[in-house]
């Protein structure tokens, strides 16, 4: 490669040989005259950017079906006109400034669009348009007390690394469709062998469908067992997205309050309109952290029994109990079939692996396998052979016990750094299990002006305003302590303290 070449110029050449879609017509203008029209409005408009490398006269001619002639004229015309230029031994490249007169000449930008009108909606399409999907943001600061993320500086990537390179070596059978929409059987063998060891649910591989998150997992749920105007009570507060995803289905939502035991589960008995759907979060309810106690529990299934109401169980970060022995899962203690289960790695692993898994009655099986073999058919195999492996060997919950220990001591300095700065101005919930708190402060600032001053001395701070479906009670935040060192839980609630006095 020439010594004239600049380095962007250099990373075109890197992408190799490419197609071009053109059309050619065997009409009455030569081909050559076509191509040419064909490059020249590609570099006007911006499909071939200034220094890209284009294909060689050669290889166009064979992915076009043309004489080399034919192409070599084109480019000719190109190249006199100062639309291309050719580098002796590195190749042809659109020329970074192109002739000021052809572009005022051919306004590309400005030739007008024809004006359609807009595609109608379906009713679904409607209300997803009036619903808002927009992630809560946090303002962008070097401590930020964010929740849904865990320590990635503490996930073991060598091993997981090591278990890759062993499937990309043993063969390219992950390189092809799979042939169980269910999902990889030895890995729902795995999670079935480990929900029921460590949350006493009762499932068999049968039973366990593998999703893309616990996000994909509600919307199945939304789009077979819900139509539009049936009920759905939810817990209030509540976790956002599952309440986004119910209204998009056009879900009628109840809201049921809860309290330190979790779900009020007498006013949800005590509500007339028939519920097609209950969800909660009883393990660790988002965003207050109540546990949902054993009594509540058992009313619960036994209300949901009278009634024929389904339960979603989503457990979502129950891994992490501090102090407490472990309550089994709803499902677990479920004895109708009333309880369908939404697990996911996201916060055990890594979001981005977007694995999760629902657990179903058997008489729900089949419709949900058609549905998954129709929404995305599977998930990636090369993933799914990984994590069967990090599960059976052991080294999920190894991973486990380390993580708990080391958000337990995060909560802990949490817990202390906000009874030392606040005191009685803080009331703290949720603290036995999870990633996150939520705290009541006790201040005559709104929430907006306390993520204001917060954001200004470089603390980002998340109201618990945005779940709740009810009026909520002023000064509720969500601290989410997984991402932070133990120096910055400390001097970030050091700084929210100053700025609040």
């Amino acid at each position: 490669m020439g010594s004239n070449i600049s380095p962007l110029w250099s990373d075109s050449l890197k992408r190799g040989s490419m197609d071009l879609a053109i059309a050619l017509d065997s009409n009455a203008v030569p081909l050559h005259r076509q191509l040419y029209e064909e490059l020249r409005q590609a570099i006007l408009s911006g499909r071939l950017a200034p220094k890209e490398r284009i294909p060689s006269t050669r290889s166009l001619s064979k992915s076009l079906g043309v004489s080399r002639t034919t192409v070599t004229q084109s480019y000719e015309q190109l190249l006199s006109e100062g639309y291309i230029q050719t580098i002796v031994g590195s190749g042809t490249f659109v020329c970074d400034q192109l002739p000021d007169l052809m572009l005022r000449s051919t306004p590309v930008e400005s030739q007008e669009k024809i004006a359609r009108p807009l595609c109608k909606l379906s009713k679904y399409g409607i209300k997803l348009s009036q619903t808002d999907v927009s992630l809560t943001s946090v303002p962008d600061t070097a401590i930020s007390f964010r929740y849904g993320r865990p320590a990635f500086d503490k996930f073991p990537m060598q091993l997981w690394r090591k278990l890759l390179l062993s499937h990309c070596r043993k063969g390219s059978s992950w390189l092809d469709y799979a042939t169980d929409p269910q999902g990889h059987r030895p890995l729902r063998e795995a999670i079935a062998r480990y929900l029921s060891r460590s949350r006493a649910v009762q499932c068999d591989p049968d039973s366990v469908i593998m999703t893309n998150g616990s996000q994909q997992a509600l919307y199945m749920v939304m789009r077979l067992l819900i139509d539009p105007g049936d009920a759905i009570a939810i817990e209030d507060p509540g976790y956002l997205s599952g309440r986004r995803i119910f209204l998009s289905q056009g879900a009628k939502l109840l809201p049921i309050g809860v309290d330190e035991s979790g779900l009020l589960v007498k006013d949800l008995a005590a509500t007339t309109e028939p519920i097609k759907l209950v969800y909660v979060t009883p393990s660790h309810q988002f965003p207050t952290g109540a546990i949902l106690s054993l009594p509540r529990r058992l009313e619960l299934l036994s209300w949901a029994h009278s009634t024929g109401t389904m339960i979603i169980e989503d457990d979502y970060d129950s891994e992490y109990r501090y102090g407490d022995r472990p309550i089994p899962a709803l499902q677990g203690l479920d004895k109708s079939d009333s309880v369908l289960y939404i697990g996911t790695f996201s916060k055990v692993l890594f979001p981005s692996l977007r694995i999760g898994y629902l657990v179903l009655p058997q008489n729900l099986v089949s419709i949900f396998t058609r549905a998954k073999r129709l929404s995305d058919r599977q998930l990636p195999l090369l993933e799914q052979y990984i994590l069967t492996d990090f599960i059976e060997e052991g080294h999920l919950e190894r991973h486990l016990r380390r993580m708990r220990s080391h958000y337990d001591q995060c909560r802990s300095v949490l817990v202390q750094a906000l009874n030392t700065h606040f005191g009685e101005q803080a009331t703290i919930l949720g603290e036995k299990a999870g990633i996150h708190l939520m705290v009541r402060l006790y201040t005559s600032f709104s929430d907006e002006e306390i993520i204001h001053r917060a954001a200004k001395v470089g603390v980002g701070m998340m109201s618990a305003q945005p779940h709740y479906l009810k009026a909520h009670r002023p000064g509720e935040f969500i601290f989410g302590y997984s991402e932070l060192t133990l120096p910055q839980i400390e001097e970030g609630i050091s700084r929210l303290a100053e700025v609040l006095k």
